[in-house]
């Protein structure tokens, strides 16, 4: 499940970079239009990559499928936030407990609510999946 998140984790790690940039290195990020084309390409990748995961779950002839797909979509918030602690260490100079507590904290609320989009993402798009291949029986 966790390797299901490196797919689309990778696909936005380019774009991640000028968002933090943005939000934490005091620069200005003008290209929303490119921003919201890569929202849209992991959006796509995340259902993509769980629904390939589930069929392969259903191939193996288990059918508890439900929070697998969940837990798939959403492995990309445990990247987030372990790239957040990269970032951190390698290209932020913050040195103060109220920083360090600061960062970590929005980054854990970004990465959780990263975790909750995307796994419902991910179990709609494997819900549509299973209904769609089982309707026919």
């Amino acid at each position: 499940m966790a390797l299901a998140g490196f797919l689309p984790g990778s696909a936005i790690y380019v774009e991640l970079y000028y968002l933090r940039a943005s939000v934490w290195g005091h620069r200005i990020n003008v290209l929303y239009s490119i921003l919201f084309i890569f929202f849209i390409l992991l959006l796509i990748t995340t259902a993509i990559v769980t629904v390939i995961f589930t069929c392969y779950q259903l191939v193996a002839e288990d059918f508890r499928w439900w929070w697998r797909s969940f837990l798939c979509g959403g492995s990309v918030g445990f990247y987030l936030f372990g790239y957040s602690i990269y970032h951190y260490h390698h290209r932020t100079d913050f040195s103060g407990a109220l920083q360090i507590s600061f960062f970590f904290g929005y980054m854990a609320c970004i990465s959780y609510c990263i975790f909750l989009m995307l796994g419902t993402v991910g179990f709609l798009a494997s819900w549509l999946f299973v209904r769609r291949i089982y309707s026919s029986l």
